[in-house]
């Protein structure tokens, strides 16, 4: 089975306030499991988590999440309650890839692009988007072989790029879209500057079952990257990636051993399973 991959959503305090809206927002979605640190929920049947990690990093639009609706009316009311506090990025029209299309940061900072077509041919609902900006201009078609080597079996699903002379930055990948652990991705070089890029206020989560795989993640993405603690790291493209072992909830729902379990990776920058197993 491959490791489960899926995006964490950084909050100051905010978490379960962010996750009960959303769920509420989108069909077929729920929360899974919540305490004052973490909140697990599924948008449409996709997982995420939201973290309540502090003031020091918010979520940017170098990773938005690409969302499909077949039904206007619903796309325009997900608009609306997104756009309270929240900022139009695009405005809510129509453009020449999608009948109805918004580009929207809401008042968390989590940035949302709402689409009107057919969800079954973009093959996943809610899609995140990496957007390659700022000090990673124009290396999108280079993440996209990275990440395929990184992740076996990797499908590309779809790319188009750039036509000569339609932008002056660096850019050549206008849109991509691929599948890592049967999860679909999409990534795009920006057109225009932007006054930010990836950071940890969006990452993604691969919860793998053994060390094998845990190695296997964490050392391809701090070869060229950077290490973090209890987990965390960034790739080449300074994308952040926490790379925790699937039983580490058990763990810490355990009452006498959570306290241990927690102290022992709070010491660790790689995780180690027979570590934490044993704490």
């Amino acid at each position: 089975m491959k490791p489960a991959l899926y995006p964490c959503l950084w909050f100051d305090g905010k978490a379960q306030e962010a996750a009960e809206l959303y769920v509420s927002l989108f069909r077929n979605s729920s929360i899974k499991s919540s305490n004052p640190m973490v909140s697990y929920f599924e948008l449409d049947g996709n997982p995420f988590m939201a973290l309540n990690g502090g003031p020091e990093y918010q979520p940017n639009a170098s990773i938005s999440f690409y969302v499909t609706l077949e039904d206007p009316e619903e796309l325009e009311n997900i608009w609306n309650e997104l756009m309270v506090e929240g900022e139009a990025f695009i405005p809510l029209g129509s453009y020449d890839w999608s009948e109805v299309y918004g580009w929207v940061q809401d008042r968390y900072g989590v940035t949302w692009q709402l689409s009107l077509g057919k969800v079954a041919e973009v093959r996943q609902s809610i899609v995140p988007l990496f957007m390659f900006c700022g000090d990673q201009q124009g290396k999108a078609e280079e993440a996209i072989s990275f990440y395929r080597d990184v992740f076996n079996g990797t499908e590309e699903v779809f790319i188009a790029r750039y036509e000569p002379g339609q932008v002056k930055l660096e850019a050549s990948v206008v849109h991509a879209r691929f599948k890592l652990n049967d999860q679909l991705f999409m990534v795009m070089d920006s057109a225009v500057p932007q006054p930010f890029t990836f950071n940890e206020g969006i990452s993604m989560v691969i919860s793998c079952d053994t060390q094998e795989e845990i190695d296997h993640y964490w050392n391809h993405f701090t070869e060229k990257g950077q290490e973090g603690v209890c987990g965390w790291c960034k790739d080449p493209f300074g994308v952040s990636w926490q790379v925790i072992p699937s039983m580490l909830g058990q763990l810490m729902s355990n009452p006498e051993k959570a306290p241990r379990v927690g102290a022992a990776f709070m010491k660790m920058k790689k995780m180690e399973i027979e570590t934490l197993v044993n704490a």
